[in-house]
């Protein structure tokens, strides 16, 4: 079996929603959630929180996460990229002689995420003999009806070639990432140095209810109601 390194990235500056990984969502912090899904998945080795921000750090640590060192301040501000945090996690690991076959990156900003979903895209990417498998859902509405707008917001272009009179019904199903599980196979991320999928990445379907990705305060209230309305999902471990 090869070996699976859970990353959680949680990052302690948030523009639009401060504070928001460990804002409160159904009586836990908002990391508390994603830290419980991965200790729970069968298939991870370990799960390690990289953030620059001690807080955050106690807090996962208080839930599971193990923090072996807090991510540099150059990985910590706006310009910053998930793969840069990726990466220098990969890299610290691996001087300290531990080398994973591929990292699981998960988002404390998809609460609703499960064990299953996790261990359930890493089944898929073993059958699959598969260098990254990435979670999708349903789109809410088919991308047919969208575009953009000139300046003057006229609509005389908007609708798509041929889909005028179409129904959404008879409209092929179209998927959105979802935020909620992304699995690299670490040697061609590392060599590649980005996060791309080429003919060898698959879509791991989740659904709806379980895709909430938060990113504002609109989005926390609807993870709220969804806590509320379907209770937190079952997270069985091995």
């Amino acid at each position: 079996m090869p070996g699976f390194l859970g990353l959680i990235l949680a990052r302690g500056g948030s523009k639009r929603l401060p504070r928001k990984n460990i804002l409160p969502l159904a009586g836990k912090p908002l990391l508390a959630w994603t830290v419980e899904a991965a200790k729970a998945a069968q298939h991870l080795d370990r799960v390690v929180l990289c953030t620059d921000d001690q807080e955050i750090a106690d807090i996962g640590q208080q839930y599971g996460a193990e923090v072996p060192f807090l991510r540099p301040p150059e990985l910590a501000g706006d310009t910053a990229t998930s793969l840069d945090s990726v990466l220098y996690t990969l890299k610290t690991l691996g001087e300290k002689g531990e080398h994973y076959d591929y990292v699981v990156i998960l988002q404390p900003t998809s609460p609703l995420r499960i064990a299953q979903d996790i261990d359930g895209a890493i089944e898929q990417l073993l059958e699959k003999q598969a260098d990254a498998v990435i979670s999708v859902c349903e789109t809410d509405h088919p991308p047919e009806w969208s575009n953009t707008l000139p300046d003057d917001l006229s609509m005389a272009h908007f609708y798509r070639p041929g889909i005028r009179n179409t129904r959404s019904q008879d409209l092929p199903k179209s998927y959105q990432l979802n935020g909620a599980v992304y699995i690299y196979n670490c040697t061609r991320l590392i060599e590649s140095g980005n996060l791309d999928m080429d003919d060898n990445s698959y879509a791991y379907l989740m659904p709806k209810e379980r895709s909430v990705d938060i990113d504002t305060r609109i989005d926390l209230e609807i993870a709220q109601l969804f806590f509320k309305h379907f209770g937190p999902g079952e997270n069985k471990e091995s």
